[in-house]
């Protein structure tokens, strides 16, 4: 009797980049689709705590640590259900737009070419010449 591995479904939500970025049981569509899902999930945090900052001081919003830390944890969570749920959909965007560029295709044969690393593309940064 061949007893087959079992190696459980990751769970991408909970790995850091650099994890997704080397973890070899992930292909590189998901680690794309999960990275473009995070990134979405940093901007909603920032548009959220943007949007609940205090406009005016009065005794009934006191910004205490303790209120503080449940606001964090509050928006973190709604940015994490907003980009899990896709209806913001910049994540759907930003992982068709990197796939296309790291997947790229060959015209020739249809076969797939990845597109140079992301640390070989040029720099955007202006030089002047003095």
């Amino acid at each position: 009797m061949d007893a087959i591995a079992f190696q459980p479904k990751i769970a991408t939500a909970n790995l850091t980049m650099e994890q997704l970025a080397s973890n070899t049981q992930l292909n590189e569509k998901e680690k794309v689709g999960e990275l473009s899902r995070q990134f979405e999930a940093v901007l909603l945090r920032q548009i959220l705590a943007e949007g609940q900052k205090t406009v005016f001081k009065s005794k009934y919003n006191q910004d205490t640590s303790t209120s503080g830390i449940y606001q964090d944890m509050i928006t973190n969570q709604m940015a994490d259900g907003i980009s899990r749920s896709g209806s913001f959909g910049l994540a759907h965007s930003l992982e068709r737009e990197l796939g296309r560029q790291i997947f790229q295709k060959d015209a020739g044969t249809g076969t797939a070419v990845a597109a140079p690393s992301l640390g070989t593309i040029p720099s955007t940064k202006k030089h002047t010449h003095e």
